[in-house]
């Protein structure tokens, strides 16, 4: 992998239309405007970040905090963007933070047809514990539901050391 040419900063209000381009380029059932507008303005519980490269957003990532778990609500890269890394460095990216506020799990769902995604997530520990039948109705496809502890530190890999 070459050297990241891309910074990580907190998303915000500009950041909109951008996001709601990645979404709807990536999946059947995008977020609205109003949802995603809702989600990366909700300080409180919501922890919305976005990779930036030559003034470009390249990739987001959206978690949510329940008590001690972590919710990863959305993950995407901007299409032509895939495989460079940029998913990896959002997720190392949020588990510092994660660890600050006391947060021990973490879960997801995953398409089931999805299985790049699923390789990215097995590497953070992520492992399936169930299935949610017909989750993404509109395509009419279930989803993986996965957890993982969230790890003691993070490599620049994706790898993790869990305690």
């Amino acid at each position: 992998m070459s050297e990241q040419s891309w910074v990580i900063r907190e998303a915000s209000r500009r950041d909109l239309r951008d996001l709601l381009a990645i979404e709807e380029a990536q999946f059947p059932e995008p977020w609205t405007k109003k949802m995603m507008l809702e989600e990366i303005t909700n300080h409180e519980t919501r922890r919305y970040t976005v990779a930036v490269e030559a003034g470009v957003v390249v990739g987001y990532l959206g978690v949510m905090f329940v008590m001690d778990e972590m919710h990863v609500n959305t993950i995407g890269t901007l299409p032509g963007h895939e495989g460079r890394g940029i998913a990896t460095s959002l997720l190392n990216d949020v588990w510092p933070v994660a660890r600050a506020k006391g947060v021990l799990r973490a879960t997801l769902e995953v398409a089931v047809s999805n299985t790049r995604a699923q390789d990215l997530y097995r590497r953070f520990g992520f492992a399936p514990v169930g299935v949610r039948k017909n989750y993404y109705a509109k395509i009419g496809e279930d989803a993986l539901v996965l957890w993982a502890d969230v790890p003691v530190t993070s490599s620049t890999d994706g790898s993790t050391l869990s305690s």
